[in-house]
């Protein structure tokens, strides 16, 4: 498929900037979010270009945050360490198959043992229990928008 102009050539009329975004409290978000997918979180280095990286991602409806656990000295936490307490722009995608899920919103690092210990608690229910690790921070996003194509409420 090509796509020119906004328009996917092949589907003829089909708009390219389709409206995808979805509310934190639909059904089928939460449900996505609570199923053991993926992610990449996309950061960006100091001279501007993009760093993605597969991650394990908590979404948080409720709260409105979506958490990576990471160590302390990985790129991506420096990259958000960087940006400062206003934090940075980030996005984590999750794919499986054509449904997928995008976390758009701004990170900050959190380093306190009560935001780890959140963090980890909420990771070993989506995944497993983490292993131990004694230099463990949070990305911590607070999410501005959520964009995707999910299945259909069952």
């Amino acid at each position: 498929m090509i796509v020119r102009a906004g328009r996917a050539s092949g589907r003829k009329g089909t708009d390219m900037a389709g409206d995808h975004r979805l509310d934190p409290h639909d059904e089928r978000v939460v449900a996505f979010c609570r199923e053991r997918h993926l992610a990449t979180l996309t950061t960006l280095r100091a001279d501007g270009t993009p760093h993605v990286v597969p991650v394990g991602v908590t979404f948080d409806p409720d709260a409105g945050l979506a958490r990576v656990i990471t160590s302390g000295g990985s790129a991506k936490a420096r990259h958000v360490a960087a940006a400062g307490p206003e934090g940075t722009p980030v996005a984590v995608c999750h794919l499986d198959g054509r449904w997928w899920l995008t976390i758009e919103g701004r990170a900050t690092l959190r380093t306190d043992p009560a935001s780890v210990a959140e963090a980890e608690r909420r990771y070993a229910e989506r995944y497993r229990q983490p292993r131990p690790n004694p230099e463990r921070v949070v990305i911590e996003i607070a999410v501005t928008r959520l964009l995707g194509t999910l299945p259909p409420p069952p």
